[in-house]
């Protein structure tokens, strides 16, 4: 036993018998001895490698037009992409 009480289950119930003074008994004649756990057997499935690495790096998206002039904060942290000196004027209007 790794851990816990001799004299209660691992659930708390009160064992009938005490541990301490019980005695263990021999196997029999007949009785099966186990000297290790049973193991099933388990195919080993080798993974798919045809010699080309499909994990590459993602690369980084990058605005490169040139619709959108800038970016501005409306309310709080909220972005807004701007694409015209009117729409600028109107957010900073709206912002006051």
């Amino acid at each position: 036993m790794l851990h816990g009480s001799m004299r209660h289950y691992p659930n708390g119930r009160k064992k009938s018998y005490n541990a301490w003074t019980t005695k263990t008994r021999a196997p029999s004649e007949g009785a099966l001895v186990v000297s290790e756990p049973y193991r099933r057997e388990t195919p080993v499935y080798k993974s798919h490698d045809n010699g080309t690495c499909n994990t590459k790096k993602k690369e980084i998206n990058k605005y490169t037009g040139t619709f959108i002039t800038g970016i501005c904060t409306m309310h709080k942290s909220n972005a807004v992409p701007i694409t015209n000196q009117q729409q600028a004027i109107e957010i900073a209007r709206m912002s006051k």
